[in-house]
């Protein structure tokens, strides 16, 4: 077996309460990004852990409470047996970045016993009838990003949508989190056209100029649209839409203007500071998987603050009660369902330069939490372990 990468940050001296906490990240094989910005980065999500458990520290040694963090990168195919040591090393908190499969899988080895925190996986179907008692979801399911671009494209008015998915497996359960979403809003699904991955190499030094005649002709003849809607998870073409589409329509979803937890130009809420601490200790600037990391890490620490507790089943309980709450840097608290284990959070929308906008845009209304007209509501979700 390929050795992992593994290395363990220790926070505080020596004290009553001891918390362990691991994040498994699994490494698959990766094709060349479309930008050199997009350059893959070896502390990827471990970088956002680091900082929380940080924060965590700060709070817990105050209170006789000692916080460790373990971090190993697993190859693809190895993460079982990545998981298996973790368990056997006694940790029964355990982060996972990983896909779908692999994280329901994890999820399963790691039993009832443990509490797992998915900190990437976005399929909705994880929240829905596959969800599990003992994993909860701090990145928001691609039902909740799809209502995200959903509510702000109806805010604006523009309903008339041009739907374009991807042939992936993972690109056409996004066109269908859209095709749900238009339906719950009441967008109208003009047309539809499937990009079909033909796996060949997404940047070349001729790219733009294969794409500058590509695009616009596979939207050519569309039926009258007001926006151009991407389902695009495999990251395929989305991002070569804006301005290459045959009508002057901007583009939405999976390119263009984009759904996404954190952007390093996001300064609202107190997120500056948050920027700064990450870019002094990285030299660089933070990814979503960072983010999400940091996310996940903290629901742990604040739970076990605020219940002076380990227990997994007593951090549950408090996570998914009405006590549990967290600043995110979002311009309010976020909080759990205690129906399917998904964190309610805003999302913003980039364009890659600035924050344009964040969901739940104004006049959503909801008895229960305005965050929950975003993704699966209580009577949509098909999830009956937190029953």
């Amino acid at each position: 077996m390929t050795a992992a990468l593994t290395f363990t940050v220790w926070a505080g001296q020596a004290h009553a309460l001891e918390v362990k906490t691991a994040v498994l990240r699994v490494d698959y094989p990766k094709v060349l990004p479309i930008s050199r910005l997009d350059h893959p980065v070896d502390d990827l999500g471990f970088a956002g852990a680091v900082l929380a458990n940080e924060d965590n520290r700060t709070t817990g040694s105050f209170l006789g409470m000692e916080f460790s963090a373990e971090f190993v990168a697993a190859p693809a195919g190895e993460a079982s047996d990545a998981m298996a040591k973790l368990l056997a090393d006694g940790y029964d908190q355990v982060i996972v970045m990983a896909n779908a499969e692999d994280t329901l899988s994890l999820a399963d080895q790691a039993g009832d016993g443990v509490l797992v925190v998915n900190a990437l996986a976005r399929e909705t179907a994880l929240r829905d009838d596959q969800c599990r008692a003992n994993l909860l979801h701090v990145v928001p399911s691609n039902a909740m990003l799809a209502d995200t671009v959903t509510q702000f494209a109806m805010w604006k008015k523009w309903d008339r949508w041009f739907l374009i998915y991807g042939s992936n497996p993972e690109d056409t359960a996004l066109a269908e989190d859209y095709r749900r979403s238009a339906k719950k809003f009441g967008a109208k699904l003009v047309e539809e056209r499937e990009f079909e991955d033909t796996g060949g190499s997404r940047r070349t030094d001729t790219g733009h100029v294969l794409v500058q005649r590509q695009i616009p002709v596979f939207t050519q003849d569309a039926r009258a649209h007001d926006v151009v809607i991407a389902a695009d998870a495999s990251e395929v073409f989305a991002n070569y839409l804006p301005f290459h589409t045959w009508e002057p329509r901007p583009v939405m979803g999976s390119g263009g203007l984009r759904p996404v937890t954190i952007h390093p130009a996001h300064e609202a809420w107190g997120a500056t500071q948050f920027h700064t601490r990450f870019e002094k200790l990285t030299k660089r600037f933070v990814r979503e998987q960072d983010y999400q990391a940091w996310l996940a890490l903290r629901v742990i620490g604040e739970a076990v603050i605020r219940t002076s507790s380990n227990d997994v089943a007593v951090l549950r309980n408090y996570i998914l009660g009405d006590a549990f709450e967290l600043a995110a840097f979002k311009g309010q608290k976020v909080t759990f369902r205690d129906w399917n284990g998904q964190l309610r959070q805003p999302v913003l929308l980039s364009d890659g330069r600035i924050t344009i906008s964040v969901s739940p845009q104004e006049g959503y209304l909801h008895q229960r939490s305005l965050l929950d007209s975003l993704g699966l509501d209580k009577p949509e979700s098909r999830c009956t372990a937190f029953n």
